[in-house]
């Protein structure tokens, strides 16, 4: 080399021991100027492959392209000046050194040098125009010509940004302040990269599994040939055999989705991978820096410039290693969003062609834990994946480097690690184990709550709340017991995992000071290793964390596999292209079944139906009848013969499906709207007069399942549906069972029989209805799977077979009904009648089912409680709830109003929160907490203090003296801190458990006083949340993230203070750089604050979709409209993933610019170190240089904790809202309690009363006066909002007077506590609540009463025969709502109830829609005979009920417009004449 170049090559006096360093001109010909070039030279072979693959199209000559290739030419011409200078050399008879030819050529030739003046000109020429390529380099160019344009009205600036602004992620920095401005919305955020987008992500997901499934065919191809005679007997025994080989084969292996997935993300994933190979490497170089650097300040000799390059080393190292860990975590983090895009569209495919018998293996709620819980597993796991490899990398090179400076006593050290992973791993086991026990008891309570609330007004009613109260609390107590244990061991895990570095440090460095006496613990032994130790750390926490989160995935990936590879329907089993002509169904020889290995549930069925022509299916229930009309549509697995349906299909199921949307879009179902055939289904269908109930119109929104319609109605908008689709056949499958007798005779009139809106369309109809059956052209009779004839109605009859039983059975009454003139204005007022009862007054008579509403409420909640914008959902709250019964009166503005809208919390939190939940954990703990941090951290740094002073002893004659002493002390300081660590967790355990009791307490104390009024306009999901997700965050989450908080917040402390200890400087860097960390955390909090509400908000539709589509499959699959679906399921992930991504990305905007502060720290500690290494000891540059390098860790962590504790805390401002709302009347006032026996008479009066259910709102009685005797019969009658109802919630005071007063016996009843007043009365509610429980404790939940009186009791309610035939007896259990019991059931148990409670007055609601005469009758008869002498109050709807009663009050608009006998009141011709007309009894 020395003579290529005529002069040394590498001279380290010239370059490393003098106070101007300097390169020799060779190494700077040489090593500088190739370098550049051979990397050039090896990566165009790879760039030319790249512009072949992507085809861009052409360059762009914008001015930075221009300004580019100008000074690229000059680079050029300066290269080649080089070049022909030196030739001039030759011809001068000077020649130079070859290297002179050399490297001007090969840089020249490349693209793009000193004791002459020329090439030194030459030289800084060559130096300046490179910097500014570089600088134009990192600037964004303009996209080339043609390239495919971007059409996003709000693209992501991702796609547009140069070099510098990806790997700093300055390109997100706009959508920061704009968060910390004002609040987030939907629209700022930008739309997802195509190849983040579902449609995208799915489609290659696909691809890759379809192979999978291919593969996994051709071997089960193959596993047949083997023995052809084999199957050839198998054909012969059967089918049956055939199939099982089959089974049998497809058992042993599914196709493998773990190699699709793989596929598909593994290359992305590994330049994540790569990164992180990098970044391990890199982490290993700043102890060793730190170790030049104490060898620097030991050695006084050395130039002062090799202090400023350790510190620029450090420097620079750190921001490589940030900006390599974030582009790592940032390839990870979209791995993981990609595969949960995946792993959802996967699911949400495979569920609309997946089989009914598939299906039935799993539930919905199932099938959307895949989607939701498995899916997520995969994303969590993601971000760690690479730990698997890279922690055992990053312990064997820490080991490494230990056993270099401490040698075999590294080994103490790491067996005290080994140990202490068994422990860890027993605290994370039983952690788990007290999870899912406390799980089970969070579980349970809530699912109390939720009955307590859906039931608070029978509660209230009963005076039974202090019952319900006990149970909650006893639950509660038992939960917090449980998470009083795991707190305990989440404090000992805190222990250990703060202790271990600790530990590892003290028996490393114990061991190898006492071994061997000549051993010097100096300050680069003591502090390289100290900081290799805290490397250690994270790693062997991690892998069991890695290990166990592997673990669950697997089971994730199995359950997912195996949806994935369930059968699927075979879209050709039934023909719709081949069919006998003139017929427009024909099944032949056809034999189905719902599964392959079940019985056949149709068997033989021949049977064609004529083009046009109406058929109607009747049998008995359970015949078969909805099992044929599946097999039409390919829902059944079809053993043998053939189906073939002609044309389009419309199907109306059984049980209605409602999507949750507009009743419009409901109706027209992705067809397009035609205004005119719109109205005309509408009226046919006889939904007009709903519609104008209906708060919204048409434009309602549906609560999910169809929540807010009537049964009715569903089955009505049901058909509306597939009149508006205008197919050529249409299925119905018992569209007039849900509907009123006048309604289904104008639905067969208008839309199905010969006259209606389908004449001339091929419909088959599955009915109850006889009367409708002769003016059906065929009836098809199904008995036990076959069909057992067919025919008209006379043939039939003639014939005198199945079918004539089968009418003599249906039809007692049939004679009559046939007479029956049909009155055409009677049936319309009844229409309206029944409609309106349906709406206006929910609380009078309802008719949606108690449990549906509260699981449409209890998710309504949960998508509002995340507080998103409330003007798309309030149509929906707003419909659900009760109204109160009020005539329609003209409307007063819209009818937003009666649910209000969460208020979402947005921007910073207020101290006064943070002040509420002190208060809650108790002043004084909270002071302790913050003492005992402070006394942990002065323990930690007072250890690392002492050891800095032990490496500063002089040594003597090879050894140190005072070993013994020195290892004691740094022991005992360091176990002091481990004991405040305890303290401190321990503490912060109990205040958390304190806190979280107190404020449920107080939430649950509030709620069960709260006046109904309140529970009518806030959703029950609403309230249910506060008592699960708020509760389980003030339980579980806020208590480890101020743990966090704190212990990061106090390690960040007394770092600035070791290092401005040790290097005073240091202070004056401080401001600006808090400034710095200051702004940044300001803009991340409030913008990733937002961000997170968004996504949660976006979250919930994707899975109601699901659920929605999972229950409505085969009305998809009907009428064909599986890709509009598929392509709404991948819109709403779409939008999620829309505001998760930001979310990512502004954690890694944080992390480098959090990181970046962290760097400066460390750059500042090691640059004034050197500056004052005259007046510093090694080993107090070696504290503060070593607690530099684990600031940044801890800088970060405490921003994202601070982060996270804002959002958390706003939970106790939630429960502090809602136990403090307004309470009603005190249960018991002590000094007013009415007597024992009160009230003996049973007299009530009501003197000039007037009552409205809110403020604001009109009043719902007038001035009402009246007296009823004590033993009166009372029947209150008058229209739907008359003010019935109303009445009897006075006598409890669930309204309170706003003039005038009750007396009851003479005693005011506003004077006393309200459970005197309501445990002395006694009501049957209209629609009977149960509580699941016992049995007995439905009917005495204070068990007041003896077994003799509930047996009693139960005789009388005509319920002793079937309780007594259940084997549990009286400890029957009742499920959530008394789900077990039929409607009529629970409607006696509430019978039996008030014959327990046996009050002088009894108010009786009487049920209309859900109770059949046969039980009305039997408590009608109850109440004469048992309730003889009592007063009686009934709101009848049945008159006859009440023809007998002593008098009748007839309430018409809130006031009293007749009250006197029956017989009277027919006389005298008035209102309620005109009822009994009505009824008929007049």
């Amino acid at each position: 080399m020395d003579a290529f170049c005529n002069s040394s090559f590498w001279d380290p006096n010239l370059t490393l021991y003098t106070d101007n360093p300097d390169l020799t001109p060779c190494f700077q010909n040489t090593v500088l100027g190739w370098i550049p070039c051979f990397y050039l030279w090896c990566i165009l072979p790879f760039y030319l492959f790249y512009l072949k693959c992507n085809n861009r199209g052409y360059i762009v000559l914008s001015v930075l392209s221009r300004f580019k290739t100008v000074f690229a030419f000059l680079l050029w011409c300066v290269s080649w000046a080089n070049l022909f200078y030196s030739f001039h050399g030759i011809t001068q008879s000077r020649t130079p050194p070859s290297v002179y030819f050399v490297t001007p050529l090969i840089v020249g030739i490349t693209m793009d040098q000193m004791e002459d003046r020329f090439r030194i000109t030459t030289f800084y020429i060559y130096f300046a125009l490179i910097l500014i390529e570089l600088i134009l380099a990192c600037l964004k160019e303009k996209p080339p010509f043609f390239s495919p344009v971007n059409l996003d009205h709000n693209p992501c600036p991702e796609l547009n940004s140069g070099f510098l602004s990806k790997i700093t992620f300055w390109w997100f920095t706009s959508m920061a302040v704009q968060g910390y401005k004002r609040p987030l919305e939907d629209k700022d955020l930008w739309s997802l990269n195509a190849e983040d987008k579902s449609d995208v992500v799915v489609k290659k997901l696909q691809k890759e599994w379809n192979k999978q499934k291919h593969e996994r065919l051709q071997k089960k191809d193959v596993s047949y040939t083997k023995n052809p005679n084999n199957v050839m007997n198998h054909i012969a025994d059967g089918p049956g055999e055939t199939e099982i080989l089959l089974s049998s084969n497809t058992e042993q292996k599914e196709p493998s989705f773990l190699k699709a997935l793989i596929r598909t993300f593994g290359p992305y994933f590994l330049i994540g991978s790569f990164f992180k190979l990098i970044q391990d490497l890199l982490a290993f170089v700043n102890p060793q820096l730190l170790r030049i650097l104490i060898g620097f300040i030991k050695d006084q000799s050395a130039p002062l410039w090799w202090g400023y390059l350790i510190a620029a080393l450090m420097f620079f190292s750190a921001v490589l290693q940030t900006i390599i860990l974030h582009q790592h975590f940032q390839y990870c983090f979209v791995t993981g969003m990609r595969l949960r895009t995946g792993i959802i569209g996967m699911i949400y495919r495979k569920s609309l062609v997946i089989t009914n018998s598939a299906k039935r293996s799993s539930t919905v709620g199932e099938i959307v834990n895949l989607m939701s819980v498995d899916a997520q597993r995969f994303m969590d796991l993601t971000t760690f994946l690479n730990m698997l490899w890279s922690a055992p990398l990053q312990i064997c090179l820490a080991l490494y480097f230990l056993w270099q400076s401490l040698g075999p006593s590294v080994l103490a050290g790491v067996a005290v690690m080994v140990l202490l992973i068994p422990l860890n791993a027993v605290i994370a086991m039983k952690t788990r184990a007290f999870q899912v026990e406390q799980m089970r008891y969070k579980d349970s309570r809530i699912k109390l709550m939720n009955e307590i609330l859906s039931g608070i007004k029978v509660l209230k009613l009963y005076a039974w709340e202090p019952s319900f109260a006990d149970k909650i609390l006893e639950i509660r107590k038992n939960e917090l017991r449980v998470l009083k244990k795991s707190a305990y061991l989440n404090s000992l895990s805190t222990f250990t995992w703060v202790s271990a570095p600790f530990l590892v440090a003290l028996t490393t460095f114990a061991v190898y000071a006492t071994v061997d006496e000549n051993n010097i613990l100096d300050a680069e032994k003591a502090f390289v290793s100290l900081s290799l130790f805290n490397l250690l750390r994270f790693p062997l926490n991690m892998l069991p964390q890695v290990i166990s989160s592997i673990a669950q995935t697997s089971v994730s990936l199995k359950r997912i596999q195996h949806f994935l590879s369930h059968d699927e329907l075979d879209p050709s089993c039934v023909d719709t292209k081949l069919i006998a002509p003139g017929y427009s169904v024909t099944i032949r020889n056809g034999t189905f079944s719902w599964a392959k290995d079940l019985e056949p549930a149709l068997k033989d069925i021949n049977w064609l139906v004529p083009n046009g022509s109406l058929v109607a299916v009747v049998g008995h229930v359970g015949c078969g009848k909805s099992s044929l009309v599946s097999a039409l549509l390919g829902e059944m697995e079809k053993l043998h013969g053939e189906v073939a349906v002609k044309g389009s299909v419309a199907y109306v199921p059984q049980l209605a499906w409602i999507q949750n949307a507009t009743l419009k879009d409901n109706i027209l179902f992705g067809q397009p709207h035609n205004e005119q055939k719109y109205q005309m289904v509408l009226e046919a269908c006889a939904l007009k007069q709903d519609l104008e109930m209906l708060p919204g119109g048409d434009q309602t929104e549906i609560g999910e399942k169809g929540i807010n319609l009537s049964g009715g109605q569903r089955q009505r908008v049901s058909l509306a549906r597939a009149v508006f689709s205008d197919t050529d056949v249409y299925l119905l499958d018992d569209p007039l069972s849900a509907v009123d007798s006048h309604v289904a005779k104008h639905i067969f009139d208008k839309v199905i029989g010969p006259e209606g809106a389908l004449r001339g369309k091929t419909r088959i109809l599955v009915t109850h209805g006889i009367n409708f059956l002769p003016q059906v052209d065929h009836i098809v009779v199904v008995v036990d799977g076959m069909i057992s004839e067919m025919g008209s109605y006379q043939e039939l009859l003639q014939q005198n077979r199945s079918f004539a039983e089968f009418l003599r059975n249906y039809a007692p009454d049939e004679d009559i009904e046939e007479d029956e003139p049909t009155i055409v204005e009677d049936e319309e007022v009844l229409l309206a009648e029944d409609t309106l009862s349906n709406h206006i007054d929910l609380a009078d008579s309802e008719p949606v089912t108690n449990e549906a509403r509260k699981q449409f409420l209890r998710q309504l909640s949960v998508i509002s409680s995340d507080g998103e914008c409330p003007s798309k959902m309030s149509t929906k709250r707003r419909v659900c709830e009760k109204k109160p019964p009020e005539p329609p009166l003209p409307k007063k503005g819209p009818p937003e109003k009666l649910i209000q809208a969460e208020t979402a919390e947005t921007g910073t939190v207020k101290f006064t929160v943070f002040w509420q939940y002190m208060k809650a954990v108790g002043p004084i703990v909270s002071l302790f907490i913050c003492f005992f941090y402070c006394c942990q951290n002065a323990a930690a740094v007072g250890a690392n203090v002492w050891l800095s002073d032990w490496t500063n002893e002089p040594v003597v004659n090879g050894t140190q003296h005072n070993v013994p002493m020195r290892v004691g002390v740094y022991g005992a300081l360091g176990l002091l801190q481990g004991l405040f660590v305890l303290a401190s967790s321990f503490t912060l355990a109990m205040g958390g458990i304190r806190a979280a009791r107190s404020l449920h307490a107080g939430l649950l104390e509030n709620k069960l006083h709260t006046p109904q009024s309140f529970y009518d306009t806030t959703p029950t999901g609403r309230i249910i949340n506060r008592f699960s997700k708020d509760i389980y965050v003030i339980d579980e989450v806020i208590p480890p993230t101020i743990l966090m908080f704190l212990g990061t917040f106090f390690t960040s402390l007394s770092t600035m203070l070791v290092i401005i200890a040790s290097t005073p400087l240091f202070a004056v860097v401080i401001i600006p750089l808090a400034i710095l960390y200051f702004f940044a955390q300001r803009f991340y909090v409030a913008t990733s604050r937002q961000l997170k509400r968004l996504e949660s908000v976006s979250r919930s539709p994707i899975y109601s979709h699901f659920s929605e589509t999972v229950t409505g499959a085969s009305v998809i699959r009907a009428y064909r409209r599986e890709k509009s679906f598929v392509y709404i399921s991948d819109a709403k992930v779409n939008d999620n993933q829309k505001s998760y991504y930001p979310g990512i990305v502004a954690n890694r905007w944080l992390g480098i610019r959090v990181e970046f502060v962290g760097n400066c720290v460390v750059f500042f500690a090691a640059l004034f170190a050197v500056l004052s290494r005259n007046k510093l000891s090694a080993g107090v540059v070696g504290l503060s240089v070593s607690y530099a390098l684990q600031v940044t860790m801890a800088l970060n962590w405490m921003v994202r904790m601070s982060s996270d504790l804002e959002s958390n805390i706003v939970a106790v401002e939630r429960v502090k809202e809602y136990s403090e709302t307004e309470t009603e009347a005190p249960w018991i006032i002590e000094d007013k309690r009415p007597s024992e026996n009160w009230p003996d008479q049973g007299e009530v009066q009501f003197a000039n009363y007037s009552v409205r259910y809110r403020k604001g709102l009109d009043l719902v009685l007038k001035n009402l006066s009246l007296h009823v005797k004590g033993g009166e019969k009372v029947g209150i009658v008058g229209r739907t909002g008359a003010g019935k109802s109303s009445m009897t919630l006075c006598l409890f005071r669930i309204l309170e007077a706003v003039e005038g007063e009750i007396k009851i016996d003479g005693l005011r009843i506003a004077d006393i506590g309200l459970h005197d007043l309501r445990s002395k009365l006694t009501i049957i509610p209209q629609d009977p609540v149960l509580f699941s429980g016992t049995l007995r404790m439905n009917l005495d939940p204070f068990n007041k009463y003896s077994e003799e009186e509930i047996w009693n009791a139960l005789e009388l309610s005509h319920l002793k025969r079937f309780v007594s035939a259940q084997p549990a007896m009286l400890d029957y259990e009742c499920s959530e709502g008394g789900e077990n019991l039929s409607v009529g059931q629970r409607q006696l148990v509430c019978l039996a109830r008030a014959l327990l409670r046996k009050t002088r007055i009894l108010v009786l609601d009487e049920a209309t829609a859900a109770i059949d005469l046969e039980t009305d009758d039997l408590i009608q008869m109850t109440i004469r005979t048992q309730f003889e002498d009592c007063t009686v109050l009934t709101i009848a709807h049945r008159l006859n009920t009440i023809m007998d009663y002593t008098r009748v009050l007839v309430l018409d608009k809130g006031a009293i417009a007749e009250f006197d006998t029956p017989s009277r009141l027919i006389e005298s011709k008035g209102i309620f004449y005109g009822m009994a007309k009505d009824a008929g009894l007049a």
